[in-house]
């Protein structure tokens, strides 16, 4: 389902997301509509702009994700330093895309979402953590830290994460299967002391654990 308030913008991601075969865009809808029409279609996938007049992504994002069935939202923006972006994916956003996202890419990174994945440009989250940077300008004493507790496969396994992997992805890379990915995840998480894969990805992302290209940084 798609969020904005443009109809333009609407029409425009319907009409790329339903030439894929496999995907189908069940809604849109503006933002104040947003919440029913999620409660009547139950998207999989919500992708909602983060800045709209009627009513914001922000306040709709706290919404749909408070559904006992919530689904997966990415937000939308124009600009890949919004201040908006670390609140939302503070607030349970499953990563954001740029409205100029190139129509070929546009599938994959629904596919990635529906599947569990992280969506975040690397260019733009660098850009966006730049502008937004956390205590002191980056990655703080105590987040060096709980990325040292990490045991060398689990910090394999989150730099996969912030690079939008999803846990059969992950599994396929590094020859795990799915159940020990899940629980590197789960230990991930809880070292990290984070609540979800965006925030750890945010947190690997500050650590400089990948390069400008959003891959994994040369240890030396």
């Amino acid at each position: 389902m798609v969020v904005d308030d443009e109809a333009l913008v609407r029409s425009g991601f319907e009409l790329i997301l339903n030439a894929a075969d496999d995907l189908r865009v069940v809604a849109t809808a503006a933002g104040g509509n947003a919440v029913d029409t999620v409660r009547r279609e139950r998207p999989d996938v919500v992708l909602l702009d983060i800045r709209m007049p009627e009513v914001d992504g922000l306040t709709v994002l706290r919404e749909l994700r408070a559904l006992p069935e919530a689904p997966v939202v990415a937000m939308l923006t124009t600009f890949d330093t919004d201040e908006y972006i670390v609140t939302a994916l503070r607030s349970g956003a499953a990563g954001f895309l740029l409205k100029d996202t190139e129509p070929d890419q546009l599938a994959q990174l629904v596919r990635t979402l529906a599947a569990g994945g992280v969506v975040m440009s690397p260019k733009a989250s660098r850009s966006m953590m730049r502008a937004h940077p956390g205590p002191g300008g980056g990655a703080s004493g105590a987040d060096r830290s709980r990325v040292e507790r990490l045991t060398g496969r689990e910090r394999a396994v989150l730099v996969l994460i912030a690079e939008g992997l999803t846990n059969a992805d992950i599994g396929t890379r590094l020859h795990l299967s799915a159940g020990t990915v899940k629980d590197h995840v789960s230990a991930i998480l809880t070292k990290l002391r984070v609540t979800s894969r965006v925030q750890a990805a945010l947190l690997a992302e500050r650590a400089g654990l990948l390069d400008a290209e959003g891959r994994a940084a040369d240890p030396r």
